[in-house]
């Protein structure tokens, strides 16, 4: 019934006193107004629910970063291999005589035999003469000429020329051997002394080979006529090596 209040029209015997505020008059309740106004009202227009979707779960995907090091042997592997330098075989010739008790492997200026004439022959005879020894060496075997091969694929370069030098002159000492080797001109010191230029007018013991003597070649003797001194002043100290009691 929605009754908030009820005032009696006649006052009830024996009934407490009414209270004053209660007995003011009420405004009077219009029930089509009230009506009206619920009809003014918006009216929230529920709206139809949406189709359920299926949930989906977010995968966070880590692509794994390459370290350093990887990175730099991606880049090695990727960067163009450097060739090592080629180095060209060594080109000389040598010729090996035999002068009394000594051996001499001597560079040939030319690169062809000695002839008769030529002024280096001539000049190595009077550097025999001056050691006391014979002044017509005896040439032994062919020039050893390098590189052997002027095409394949052997190795010709230094440590090849090496061995196969200091091998032909230790054969040729097995056949009969010497009391000193001398080593005329830079080819003959570097690849059969393993020594180079410093080693000029020195004595060198190398190993199958025995005593050595380092001299600057025949033709550097000719351009350079100052050097002979040096030459004669070091022989004066060896010729009793090869010389012989009875000489």
């Amino acid at each position: 019934m929605q009754v908030v209040n009820w005032l009696p029209r006649t006052e009830l015997p024996f009934a407490a006193p009414s209270r004053p505020e209660l007995l003011q008059a009420l405004e009077p309740f219009d029930a089509f107004e009230a009506c009206g106004e619920e009809a003014a009202a918006p009216v929230a227009v529920a709206k139809p629910p949406r189709e359920a979707r299926p949930a989906v779960e977010r995968v966070k995907i880590e692509v794994p970063r390459p370290s350093p090091v990887a990175k730099a042997v991606v880049a090695e592997e990727a960067a163009p291999a450097v060739k090592a330098p080629v180095i060209p075989p060594p080109r000389f010739a040598l010729q090996l005589l035999r002068a009394g008790r000594c051996l001499l492997l001597v560079e040939l200026p030319t690169g062809e035999r000695f002839q008769s004439r030529d002024p280096a022959y001539l000049l190595l005879k009077d550097m025999l003469r001056a050691a006391g020894l014979p002044d017509s060496p005896q040439i032994i075997g062919e020039p050893v000429r390098w590189p052997l091969l002027v095409r394949g694929t052997m190795d010709q370069g230094p440590e090849a020329a090496r061995d196969f030098v200091q091998g032909f002159v230790s054969a040729r000492l097995e056949d009969e051997p010497c009391v000193c080797l001398w080593l005329i001109g830079l080819p003959a010191v570097r690849f059969a002394g393993e020594a180079n230029a410093e080693a000029w007018y020195r004595e060198l013991q190398v190993e199958g080979l025995g005593l050595v003597w380092a001299l600057p070649g025949l033709e550097l003797l000719m351009e350079e006529p100052q050097r002979k001194a040096d030459v004669w002043q070091a022989m004066r100290r060896l010729m009793a090596r090869w010389k012989t009691t009875d000489e």
